[in-house]
């Protein structure tokens, strides 16, 4: 009998092997969630950068961040509910045992002994206390569902999918985040080179306006209109000094390192003069078309819609019948538990179940699983209008931060020549000390607006990039 049993175990084994590789697609192990990695301290930054680049800054805050951390745990989540809705194609085994000893009451005893007595038992098989033992092994498979596994197979894997481009979503929306505050530091520092220059022109005005007031050609005039625009050169120079130093915090916060803080040694890149294809404007419709396929919540939704599909295919699965195929080998003994074969039976059962009726509960269930499809599928709908608003926005702010460059770079060229002239007219006597001080004011603004193009133009290729989630291209995906 326990051969017979056994080999019943083993076509089930393998039949639920066989349908796993039939109706499934084999996924690797969980695995577990991947482990949150510690902060970035300024002292193990320092050590192996000395310019920190854009791309670097964006690769340090993808590693280090806890909401990233998050997300890749609900991905690994996400995995194991796949390999839970795999196990429901392999059979089922349990082993299960008991023991008992059974004590009983004296006035129980004795009738006992009274009515085996009467039935021509003899008294001797009646004992007290009496112990008791037992041993199974069951093996169970469903056979059919409905295709109730198979869809909810699908629909894990979907979810699964869905909870992999919320992590890349999250990432997409972190990389835009540094940009902008690398961007805002990088134009911070510009306006304090800026500021330094202009009080390194004033304190030149300041010795010459002294050696001629010396030499008797000059006036103390001159020499306290320097002085003062000195001074509101450095408060300019300290606002900005304080601006690029909050920039610096912000960015580092968004990059994990602990205490938010960059360390001494460390610079950002220098901010380049722009190449002959960032004034190039690309098409609209290749831009739509790449984000359409590339975006994560676009995809994320689209993963979505496929689940809630599969999920409207489990729903619909209780109208078919359902067949289980059952066996088990079971002991009983008696005060031992040495068993022998002979304490041994064995059950085979096919099961067959169908229900009828059910008070409509199964057409509710369908009609749920459909409206959340259809729900879904109008969120889907926004997202691609909102990415398309994203990406147009996007493609217009490049336009104007194109031409805005060339409009303040060839600004900037003329202010500088004008000042230069003037300041020769002044120190020939040809030009008055207000006309000089508003030609240092004007180049002092036009090279801030030059900066600001410069920078705007930058941001406006990044967040076309971003609009696009072209800017997940250059990074690693999990």
């Amino acid at each position: 009998m326990a051969r017979h049993v056994f080999a019943l175990w083993l076509g089930l084994a393998v039949l639920g092997i066989t349908a796993n590789r039939v109706w499934t697609q084999e996924q690797p192990p969980p695995g577990g969630a991947s482990p949150v990695q510690s902060p970035v301290t300024a002292a193990e930054l320092g050590k192996h950068i000395r310019v920190l680049k854009l791309a670097t800054a964006q690769r340090i805050a993808l590693a280090g961040s806890p909401t990233l951390a998050a997300a890749q745990s609900r991905v690994a989540q996400a995995r194991a509910r796949v390999r839970r809705a795999q196990a429901a194609y392999w059979p089922r085994l349990d082993i299960t045992g008991s023991g008992a000893r059974t004590d009983l009451a004296a006035n129980i005893f004795d009738q006992a002994q009274i009515a085996g007595g009467r039935n021509g038992f003899f008294l001797t098989s009646f004992e007290d206390p009496q112990s008791n033992y037992s041993a199974s092994l069951a093996a169970s498979w469903t056979v059919f569902d409905g295709f109730a596994r198979r869809f909810s197979n699908a629909a894990a894997r979907f979810a699964e999918q869905q909870s992999r481009q919320a992590l890349n979503e999250a990432r997409r929306l972190l990389l835009s985040a540094v940009a902008d505050s690398y961007f805002s530091a990088q134009l911070a520092r510009e306006n304090v080179a800026i500021a330094r220059a202009d009080e390194a022109f004033n304190q030149r005005q300041v010795e010459d306006a002294q050696a001629r007031y010396t030499a008797g050609t000059g006036s103390m005039s001159d020499i306290l209109n320097f002085k003062i625009q000195v001074n509101a050169s450095k408060s300019l120079r300290y606002g900005q000094q304080r601006a690029y130093e909050t920039a610096l915090h912000g960015l580092a916060a968004l990059m994990g390192i602990s205490g938010a803080g960059l360390p001494a040694g460390v610079r950002l890149a220098a901010l380049e003069k722009e190449t002959p294809q960032e004034m190039l404007l690309p098409a609209a419709e290749t831009i739509l078309q790449y984000a359409y396929r590339h975006r994560p919540d676009i995809l994320q939704a689209e993963y979505g819609v496929q689940a809630a599909q599969s999920n409207e295919k489990v729903a619909g699965s209780e109208y078919y019948p359902r067949l289980d195929l059952l066996g088990s080998l079971d002991g009983q003994r008696t005060n031992s538990a040495r068993f022998e074969a002979d304490d041994f039976g064995n059950t085979v059962a096919l099961n067959l179940s169908y229900n009828l009726f059910a008070g409509g509960s199964t057409r509710a269930k369908v009609w749920e699983a459909k409206s959340r499809t259809m729900e879904i599928q109008k969120k889907l709908q926004e997202l691609k209008l909102a990415a398309a608003d994203d990406v147009q926005k996007a493609l217009a702010d490049l336009k104007r931060a194109q031409a805005e460059l060339r409009l303040q770079r060839t600004n900037t060229a003329l202010v500088n020549q004008n000042r230069d002239l003037i300041e020769k007219e002044y120190k020939a006597g040809q030009a008055s000390l207000v006309r000089l001080n508003e030609a240092q004011r004007n180049l002092i603004t036009a090279q801030a607006r030059l900066a600001l193009a410069l920078v705007s133009l930058r941001q406006a290729w990044h967040n076309l990039e971003v609009a696009s989630a072209r800017i997940l291209a250059g990074f690693s995906r999990p």
